[in-house]
C-alpha cells in the first residue's frame, strides 16, 4: 500500500498502519513543523517528506489518503471561530483538492466533533460520506471525541477497554476517571499552580491536573501530565517523543491522533 498523509504531525497514521499489520510500500508525508518531521525521520527513515501541503501541486499516486486538517477555527477552544473560512481550518480545502487529484482507493479525514453544524455539513457534502463519531475514551484514558470521514466500509465502535486515568499515571492522584482532551497548546510548563487550578475549576478549559496528595488538596502540590503520560493517553509507544522538549512534545502529542482509534479504523480495510 502506498500512503499519502497530509498534516502528518508525528506520523500517528504510520504507527496505526504498523499496528494493524498493513505493509507500506511507500509513505509520503506533508508537514510543516520541523521538529515533528525530524522525529518521524528517526522512527520511520523511509518516509518521503513533501513539506507544506499548499506546495504539493502534483501529489504522488496513493492507495490511501489520510489527514486531520487543522481544527483551530472549528474547535470551541477558539473564541469567535471562523470555521472553514478561518486562516488555519481553510486548509481542509487542500485535502479536498488532493483527494480529487489522487483518487485513492481509501481516504480518511479526522477533525473535532464539536465543530459548528454548518461546517460539518460542508465537509460531509464535499467528501460524500457521513462522519463516524468515536471517543478515544473507549481505547484510552482520555476523553477525545472526533469525527472520522472515510470510505473504509463497515466500521464499528471500538471495544471499551475501560482504561482509567489513574492507571496510566507515573505518580500522583487524579479526581477524574478520564483525562480531558489533550490539545496542542495546553499543559505547558510555564503555568503556575493557581493558573492550573483556575483553568481546571473555573473555566471551560481542557487542562487536567494531577495531585501530589490523595486528598486532592491542590495546596499540597499539583502538576501537569508528564510526557510519558501524554504518550500513553494518545496510545503512542512509550518514549516515542524522546528528543523533543517538554513543550514540543505536548504540542505534537496534543495535535496528533489516538493511535489505537486509527488502527481500529484501518483494520476494516482490505489487507
Amino acid at each position: 500500500m502506498i500512503v499519502l498523509s497530509l498534516f502528518d504531525g508525528i506520523s500517528c497514521g504510520q504507527l496505526a498502519l504498523e499496528r494493524s499489520g498493513i505493509n507500506i510500500d511507500g509513505y509520503y508525508a506533508s508537514e510543516i513543523k520541523k521538529f515533528a518531521t525530524k522525529l518521524v525521520a528517526t522512527h520511520f527513515p523511509k518516509t518521503i517528506h513533501l513539506g507544506d501541503v499548499i506546495n504539493v501541486i502534483t501529489p504522488p499516486k496513493a492507495d490511501l489518503l489520510i489527514g486531520g486538517s487543522p481544527c483551530q477555527d472549528l474547535s470551541p477552544c477558539m473564541k469567535n471561530r471562523k470555521g472553514l473560512n478561518g486562516s488555519k481550518s481553510i486548509l481542509f480545502w487542500e485535502y479536498v483538492r488532493i483527494l480529487n487529484i489522487v483518487k485513492p482507493k481509501y481516504f480518511l479525514l479526522e477533525n473535532v466533533a464539536r465543530m459548528p453544524q454548518k461546517d460539518r455539513d460542508v465537509i460531509t457534502k464535499e467528501l460524500g460520506v457521513q462522519p463516524i463519531k468515536i471517543n478515544s475514551s473507549l481505547v484510552s484514558a482520555q476523553l477525545r471525541t472526533r469525527y472520522y470521514w472515510t470510505n473504509i466500509p463497515n466500521i464499528t465502535q471500538p471495544e471499551d477497554k475501560n482504561i482509567k486515568l489513574q492507571s496510566i499515571l507515573e505518580y500522583g492522584y487524579t479526581d477524574r476517571e478520564k483525562a480531558r482532551c489533550l490539545t496542542a497548546r495546553n499543559g505547558y510548563e510555564k503555568s503556575t499552580n493557581w493558573e492550573m487550578v483556575y483553568d481546571r475549576y473555573h473555566r471551560v478549559g481542557f487542562n487536567t491536573i494531577i495531585f501530589n496528595d490523595p486528598s486532592f488538596d491542590w495546596r499540597k502540590g499539583i502538576r501537569h501530565f508528564t510526557t510519558l503520560e501524554r504518550e500513553r493517553l494518545q496510545t503512542l509507544p512509550e518514549g516515542y517523543t524522546i528528543g523533543l522538549t517538554y513543550n514540543q512534545a505536548a504540542d505534537v502529542i496534543g495535535d496528533g491522533w489516538t493511535v489505537d482509534v486509527i488502527s481500529h479504523i484501518f483494520n476494516f480495510m482490505d489487507k
